[in-house]
C-alpha cells in the first residue's frame, strides 16, 4: 500500500511537511501516461471533505503566462478585500512560493495544520474504500504522487485560513491534472503552443485537447488570443459544455504599451458584452509587453467572475504584483536578470524585453532540461549577446549540458560560448565578464533556459556577492 510514516509521527513545521510529501512520487521529475488520472486526487478530496469547494475558485491553463495570469487575479481579489490563497508552480526559492495568501505565506500554523490533516488521510488509506487507487503493487504511478498530495495540501490550507476565493493553476495540460477536480467561477486558457509533447500530444490541436480538459459546463472561457488550430478545439469544446466563450481579441483591447525597466504601463478597452470601459495607465511591476497581455486576460476574467471588482482594486492589484523569476532584476550593478523561458516562444518574448532595455552584447547564462527545443532557442539567443555560458540547470531534472553547448556552438560558429558545467562558476564567470567591459560601465547579466536555472542562480548570486 502507500508509503506510511513511522508510528507516532508528528509534523512540526512547514518544511517537515514537505520534506514529507517529497517522499512520494514526484511527477515533475519525470512521469508516464499512467501517472495522469483524476480518480486518486478525487478519492483523496472526498475523504478531506472536499476543501476544494471551500471557495470560489478560478482555474488557469495554458503554455506561457499561467503563473502571471493566476498571480494578478489574487493580487487583484486581495486588494479588492477578499482573502486569496493562490497556487502556482514550480516554486524558484521557497517551496510555499506555490500555496500563497495572496502574495505572501500562510502563516506557519496553517501549513503545519493542514499537513497533519494530510498525513492522517494518508495513513489512513490502506483501510479505507480507496485502498485499491493508491496500491503500490500496481506500475509506477500509481501511489499517491508529490503534486496530488501538494494540491490537496493548498486546499486544506486556503479551508483552514478561511479564504474567499482560491486562484489555482494547473500543474501539466488540464483534462487530468490533479486540479481539475475544481469547479471553478470562470476557467482561463492561455496562448497555446508546443510543449511536454511526450505526454499531452505532438500537434497544437493535442494540446489544445488538453487545456480544454478545464472547461466546465455552463462557466465562462476566459481565452487568449490563439492560432486558428487552437482556437477551433476551444470553440468546439466550450461550445460542447455550453460554455460561454470569452475570447479576449474579441473583448478587450490593450494600447499604449510601454516598458521600462521598473515594469509595464498600458491602457486596458474592455468592450464586446461587457460594460465598455476604459482602464487609463495601468501599472505592472515587471517588465514585457507580454504581462500588459497577462494582465488584460486577469482583468478580464475577473470581471466576469467578479463584477463588483473595482478599478481601483485593478490598479493596486497589478501594482503589488509580484512573482519570482518572471523577468526579475536581482542585482543592479552588474545588472542581473533571471527569467524562468524554457520554450522558443517565452525566449523571444524574454530576449525581446531584454534587448529592448539593456540593447544587444550583454552577457548570457543559459540552460534547459533535456528535451527541449535547444536549436530554436540557440538561434534566437546567439545574436544578442557578446558572450554565452552554458552550464546545468540544477540537478532536479534530467538535463545534458554538453549537448546544449553543442548545439550553441553549431550556431555561433564562434569563441563566444563555453561550457561551464558548476552553475557557481558559471555566475562567477559572468559577473566578471560583465565588469570587464570597455566602456566601464558594467554589461548585463541574463540568466534563462529554465526555471530550476534560475533558481540556481538566484541562490547562487544573492550569496555571491
Amino acid at each position: 500500500m502507500v508509503t506510511s510514516t513511522p508510528a507516532g509521527t508528528t509534523l512540526e513545521s512547514s518544511r517537515e511537511v514537505y520534506e514529507w510529501l517529497s517522499g512520494f512520487t514526484n511527477l515533475e521529475r519525470g512521469q508516464s501516461l499512467r501517472s495522469f488520472r483524476l480518480d486518486r486526487i478525487s478519492a483523496l478530496a472526498k475523504m478531506a471533505g472536499h476543501p476544494e469547494n471551500c471557495a470560489p475558485s478560478l482555474h488557469v491553463a495554458g503554455s506561457k503566462g499561467k503563473g502571471s495570469v493566476t498571480g494578478m487575479m489574487a493580487s487583484i481579489l486581495e486588494a479588492s478585500g477578499i482573502k486569496t490563497a493562490r497556487y502556482t508552480s514550480p516554486h524558484v526559492s521557497d517551496f510555499r512560493e506555490r500555496l500563497t495568501l495572496g502574495s505572501i505565506f500562510f502563516d506557519e500554523e496553517t501549513y503545519v495544520r493542514a499537513g497533519r490533516e494530510l498525513m492522517k488521510i494518508v495513513e489512513s488509506l490502506p483501510s479505507s474504500p480507496y485502498a485499491e487507487l493508491f496500491d503500490s503493487r500496481f506500475e509506477s504511478g500509481e501511489t499517491a504522487s508529490f503534486f496530488e498530495l501538494m494540491t490537496l495540501w493548498f486546499f486544506l490550507c486556503a479551508r483552514l485560513a478561511r479564504c474567499g476565493a482560491m486562484a489555482v493553476e494547473t500543474g501539466m495540460g488540464g483534462r487530468l491534472d490533479a486540479t481539475n477536480i475544481l469547479d471553478p467561477l470562470v476557467s482561463v486558457i492561455t496562448v497555446i503552443e508546443l510543449e511536454h509533447t511526450e505526454y499531452l500530444g505532438n500537434t497544437i490541436a493535442a494540446i489544445a485537447g488538453e487545456k480544454a480538459g478545464i472547461i466546465k459546463p455552463g462557466r465562462p472561457l476566459i481565452l487568449a488570443e490563439q492560432c486558428d488550430e487552437a482556437l477551433k478545439v476551444f470553440k468546439k469544446h466550450a461550445s460542447n459544455k455550453k460554455s460561454p466563450l470569452l475570447y479576449f481579441p474579441n473583448c478587450a483591447e490593450l494600447r499604449n504599451i510601454s516598458v521600462s525597466r521598473a515594469g509595464c504601463v498600458f491602457t486596458l478597452d474592455l468592450k464586446n458584452k461587457l460594460k465598455k470601459e476604459t482602464l487609463p495607465e495601468l501599472f505592472v511591476p515587471i517588465p514585457g509587453e507580454v504581462q500588459a497581455y497577462n494582465a488584460g486576460l486577469a482583468v478580464l476574467a475577473l470581471k466576469t467572475a467578479f463584477p463588483g471588482i473595482t478599478e481601483k482594486n485593478i490598479r493596486e492589484g497589478l501594482a503589488d504584483f509580484t512573482l519570482p523569476a518572471r523577468f526579475e532584476q536581482i542585482s543592479d550593478t552588474p545588472p542581473v536578470v533571471v527569467d524562468g523561458a524554457h520554450t522558443p516562444r517565452s525566449v523571444a518574448l524574454c530576449l525581446d524585453t531584454f534587448t529592448q532595455i539593456y540593447g544587444e552584447g550583454a552577457i548570457l547564462i543559459f540552460g534547459c532540461a533535456s528535451g527541449k527545443d535547444v536549436l530554436s532557442m540557440a538561434k534566437l539567443c546567439v545574436p544578442c549577446f557578446s558572450q554565452v555560458i552554458i552550464t546545468t540547470p540544477g540537478t532536479f531534472k534530467k538535463s545534458n549540458p554538453l549537448q546544449v553547448y553543442e548545439t550553441f556552438v553549431e550556431i555561433c560558429k564562434t569563441e563566444k560560448t563555453e561550457l561551464v558545467l558548476n552553475t557557481q562558476e558559471a555566475v562567477r564567470k559572468a559577473i566578471n565578464y560583465a565588469k570587464q567591459n570597455d566602456n566601464k560601465d558594467y554589461l548585463p547579466v541574463l540568466g534563462t533556459g529554465s526555471f530550476y536555472l534560475v533558481s540556481e542562480i538566484r541562490k547562487i548570486y544573492l550569496g555571491y556577492l
